[in-house]
């Protein structure tokens, strides 16, 4: 019980954290390297699995990252660019912060339902999987919509 709210707090952190970020990006031109880094320093994370109690079996690899990419539809669909003075800017969405809580109570009750049955260590490598899939495929998803609009702006 003390790990499920120990977690929690530090992803309700985490996700006023990102809230937080996102606002202050907003202020500033997006760019290929904004889009692309997040991910990339995510993927470190993916380190853990070299240790065998995190280490968890293909089928919920698979399951893990089609739930990612399922949750990332919230994400592509408030994520919009607008050009401004001849840059382009991310553009704040009041639903991202609705987003980020109501994936963080997915998360709580997805942890208290699968948490009797798979150890901590697998579940946290499943969450890492299902976030690194979610993230992975929003910021492709931005990364397409930003090109798109630079070709605009290039013309």
């Amino acid at each position: 019980m003390f790990w499920l709210v120990a977690s929690t707090v530090v992803a309700a952190f985490m996700a006023g954290a990102m809230i937080v970020m996102r606002l202050k990006a907003a202020k500033k031109p997006a760019s290929i390297k904004k889009i692309i880094l997040p991910p990339l320093f995510m993927s470190t994370g993916a380190f853990m699995f070299i240790f065998p109690v995190f280490q968890i079996r293909w089928v919920q690899v698979l399951e893990a990252l089609a739930v990612g990419i399922i949750c990332s539809i919230f994400l592509i669909k408030t994520s919009k660019f607008e050009i401004r003075d001849q840059d382009i800017y991310l553009i704040p969405s009041k639903a991202f912060a609705f987003i980020l809580v109501g994936l963080l109570l997915f998360r709580i009750i997805f942890k208290l339902a699968i948490g009797s049955t798979i150890s901590l260590g697998q579940t946290s490598g499943m969450f890492f999987i299902l976030a690194f899939g979610m993230i992975v495929t929003w910021r492709l998803s931005m990364l397409y919509k930003f090109v798109q609009l630079e070709k605009n702006l290039n013309y």
